[in-house]
């Protein structure tokens, strides 16, 4: 009988891409993938240390493992696991901890492990570091699929720990993005979503290349409709940028540019290298040449020295440029950041307020970003069909639609079908098949 392994994934999108790729590491070793809460030989949690609660949640998920199966191996692994391995070795639950590097061989590593003895096998980043190898995914029938693409921040704003944790910035060689591009799309899947933990960085480390020329060159692939970019820093956004996301019918118009506060002093406090009114001239230029853009972004609530006052200036510069979507988070101290030591560190509660204001002004300006599309015909790439003849989908700028097909358009997931958008409800655009273009 096939041995058994079970993931668990928190954190950002780079984490969910490693965790299959860790999939497809042990399926290769003759394992069966199966759900978390499940019996299994094997757990193997991806953790995430962005913040306190992320901790919290990935020891959490720890224990949680050992109770669903008392003899199988645990191996914690990701962000936490890179830096706080003392704090998962004195766990019980912990049989193998292996952080963010060196898991190409992992299913052979569990071979070796014992119960009882705890294997640490973290190691310091070097300041000359490869592009972790873990296996190409291509699974069949996936509508949208993640590719990570670069590894690695050098940026060091004074709250992430993230340059402890993942290194110094590498990227993947060109030839080996396109490849692996190549047989995703071959695979079935029609959009990719380009990741990274610096990916406006992608190439800086590789000779004559760049972000906007790896786009050129996925562009051409036959089979691939649709490429998004996952996130990406303001001092990165370049011309031939710009140029290349504006002009192009595959490159999705919607861009996740981290803003962190909208208050000049706090930025300067957090090492951020712009400025809010930098910021907004960029977005500005942005929708000058895509009106329909849509940017979304990062709000970090309760820095060390936040008055509200500056609270109240990020809420308007938040407002002023009305966002399509909003990620808020209260700040939380990582040891061995500048910041954890700043004076003025925020109580809980006034953190608490301010997140929960911030959020009501996200979600309301997200409501307003969407009620634009309202009458518009948008091609939705369809990911699942639901009961009643309903087909559920992304539009291009990010925005999930349910679309009501007709006896003629009843395609499966992977179809571009052309919707007419009729409301806006429950966060939500609704629509039906409109008479046209067919994608």
């Amino acid at each position: 009988m096939k041995k058994k392994v079970a993931f668990y994934t928190l954190g950002c999108k780079v984490n969910y891409c490693e965790t299959e790729s860790l999939q497809a590491l042990f399926e290769k070793a003759g394992y069966t993938v199966t759900g978390f809460e499940n019996p299994a030989d094997v757990y193997v949690i991806n953790t995430c240390t962005v913040t306190g609660l992320s901790d919290h949640k990935s020891r959490k998920a720890i224990r949680r493992a050992r109770r669903n199966a008392p003899g199988a191996v645990i191996v914690a692994t990701g962000c936490y696991a890179q830096g706080s391995a003392a704090a998962l070795k004195a766990m019980d639950e912990v049989d193998l901890i292996i952080g963010t590097r060196g898991r190409d061989r992992l299913p052979e590593i569990i071979q070796s492990v014992r119960q009882g003895h705890t294997l640490d096998l973290v190691e310091p980043y070097p300041a000359e570091s490869a592009f972790e190898a873990l296996p190409p995914v291509q699974r069949r029938g996936r509508t949208r699929g993640f590719l990570k693409i670069q590894e690695g921040c050098n940026q060091r704003c004074s709250y992430c720990i993230v340059p402890a944790v993942r290194g110094p910035l590498r990227s993947l060689p060109p030839g080996e993005v396109l490849l692996r591009a190549r047989s995703m799309a071959r695979a079935g899947c029609r959009e990719i979503v380009l990741t990274g933990i610096h990916l406006g960085l992608y190439g800086v480390d590789l000779e004559q290349i760049s972000l906007a020329v790896l786009l050129r060159e996925m562009e051409r692939l036959p089979g691939l409709l649709r490429i998004r970019l996952s996130s990406l820093e303001p001092g990165d956004i370049t011309r031939e940028l710009v140029e290349q996301v504006v002009g192009s019918e595959k490159i999705c118009p919607h861009l996740h540019i981290p803003l962190q506060s909208g208050d000049g002093e706090i930025l300067k406090r957090m090492n951020r290298a712009y400025a809010p009114s930098e910021y907004l001239y960029l977005v500005k230029w942005l929708k000058q040449l895509r009106p329909d853009l849509a940017v979304s972004t990062d709000v970090i609530v309760g820095f060390p020295g936040e008055t509200e006052r500056h609270h109240r200036r990020s809420l308007e510069l938040v407002r002023e440029i009305g966002f399509s979507g909003l990620h808020v988070f209260k700040f939380s101290p990582r040891p061995g950041t500048p910041a954890a030591g700043f004076a003025g560190q925020v109580p809980g509660p006034v953190k608490e307020a301010r997140s929960a204001e911030m959020i009501a002004l996200g979600q309301e300006l997200a409501g307003t970003f969407r009620r634009k599309f309202v009458g518009t015909v948008q091609p939705v790439l369809v990911e699942k069909i639901l009961p009643g003849a309903l087909a559920e989908g992304f539009t291009p700028h990010y925005l999930r639609a349910r679309v009501l097909l007709n006896g003629k358009s009843r395609g499966g997931r992977g179809k571009l079908i052309p919707a007419r958008l009729e409301k806006e409800e429950e966060e939500l655009l609704w629509g039906r098949v409109s008479r046209g273009r067919s994608y």
